[in-house]
């Protein structure tokens, strides 16, 4: 559904409307908007939403496409902000079928499934952002690579308030971009912020075999200008974190004393020995503060490109995750943020996931969890990280300490900690 948007005093400037109520506003059902961002999808991309095997033609069908991709970002037109603006709606106040997909066991909202509408909404935006209407079907494959940040600005989503979602490319290079996007719930007669959340997107090839340029965006204005000196603020921000991870370098001075004093903690005063470890009083080993899960990827959960959705793999991890906070706690945990979520590899259909969660820190009221994806080769059983997610988590009440006994554990405690930083440091 395209509207107009009124910007100045006489210019308009089209945007989509994506909502869960089907586009004719005279029909009486409903769709859920990761549904209807989908079929939006695959319209773009020109691929089919009928039966795998028709699925799987469409994608051989795209390969002839690849002629169509720019030699250089040159050759692309400039856009603005504005022509990647997708506004969203979520009738959860006037829709009860609707309201019923996303009610979790405690009466409030699946954030899982705020995931999954998230990441639909992500890659619509970057494909409105490179639209040629020049061509019937858009040669591009836009993928998920990473979520930088997912803050929340409320922690209670009521089920019987209508969600709207807005958001627009806010930063490009050569051929990646940034989506930001804003999340509010209609209660007490106005919209109120519930989150805010930062994606990146990959533009890959017919093929998925090689990167593909995207068209460059042009800030206008102050406000857009610091939008877009954000993005490259977090680009900088990505590259330095990386080059600084501890599967890379040795953790600094600091975090040498960090571990040094947990792992005296942890000494047996009546002995005389670095071998006999004791349990401090409130604490937990790391070991003991496990949950894992295993998942057979369907077809049903399959993305426009005929792999596993990557809203799907956000929605697992974080049930996981927030499973593995609560029975930590002993109470409710409450999500602060998402951070640093890299897509490894993507998941293909048939796959055996393993999913693996950790609570890797803990401070006061905070719990921090990571959680592990692979996917598990039944015929030559090998493993391959697909994704690592990072979830902070508050409750309310002071929790165990996590203590860690190897050197690996003690890796994952910095590691958490490091994370758990970052987070308070942006709220």
């Amino acid at each position: 559904q395209v509207g107009h948007r009124s910007i100045g005093k006489s210019q308009m400037t089209p945007y989509y409307v994506v909502s869960a109520l089907v586009i004719s506003p005279h029909c009486a059902y409903t769709l859920e908007l990761q549904r209807k961002a989908t079929q939006w999808l695959h319209v773009l991309a020109g691929t089919t939403v009928e039966l795998i095997l028709d699925h799987q033609q469409a994608l051989a069908d795209r390969l002839s496409l690849s002629n169509q991709l720019a030699g250089s970002q040159d050759e692309l037109p400039v856009r603005r902000m504005k022509d990647s603006y997708i506004e969203a709606h979520l009738p959860l106040g006037t829709d009860p079928t609707l309201r019923e997909k996303y009610l979790n066991y405690l009466k409030g909202v699946r954030f899982g499934r705020i995931l999954e509408d998230l990441d639909s909404l992500a890659v619509l935006i970057c494909y409105s952002h490179t639209h040629n209407k020049t061509l019937q079907r858009s040669p591009l494959s836009i993928v998920t690579a990473l979520v930088d940040k997912i803050d929340m600005r409320k922690q209670i989503i009521h089920p019987d308030c209508d969600i709207k979602f807005t958001g627009h490319v806010t930063w490009v290079g050569k051929t990646s971009i940034e989506a930001k996007m804003h999340m509010s719930q209609y209660h007490g007669g106005a919209y109120t912020p519930v989150l805010d959340a930062t994606f990146v997107m990959v533009a890959r090839d017919p093929e998925n075999k090689r990167a593909a340029f995207v068209n460059p965006l042009k800030p206008e204005g102050i406000e857009e200008e610091k939008l877009f000196h954000q993005g490259e603020i977090n680009k900088t921000r990505r590259i330095e974190l990386s080059t600084a991870s501890l599967l890379k370098v040795a953790p600094t001075a600091e975090e040498r004393k960090i571990v040094h004093s947990l792992f005296l903690n942890t000494l047996d005063s009546k002995t005389v020995s670095f071998r006999s470890r004791v349990l401090p009083p409130n604490s937990v080993w790391m070991e003991d503060a496990k949950v894992k899960g295993l998942e057979i990827c369907h077809p049903q959960e399959r993305n426009i490109f005929n792999r596993i959705f990557g809203g799907f793999l956000m929605r697992k991890a974080y049930e996981l995750g927030w499973a593995n906070a609560c029975v930590y706690g002993g109470c409710r945990p409450n999500l602060v943020a998402v951070d640093d979520i890299l897509f490894r590899k993507p998941v293909e259909i048939g796959s055996l996931l393993l999913l693996s969660s950790q609570v890797c820190y803990t401070e006061g009221k905070y719990i921090q969890v990571r959680v592990h994806t692979e996917v598990l080769d039944p015929l030559t059983r090998q493993h391959n990280t697909t994704n690592v997610f990072h979830f902070t988590f508050v409750t309310d009440k002071d929790v165990p300490n996590i203590v860690p006994q190897s050197y690996g554990e003690s890796m994952l405690y910095l590691d958490g900690k490091r994370h758990f930083n970052q987070t308070l440091g942006s709220q």
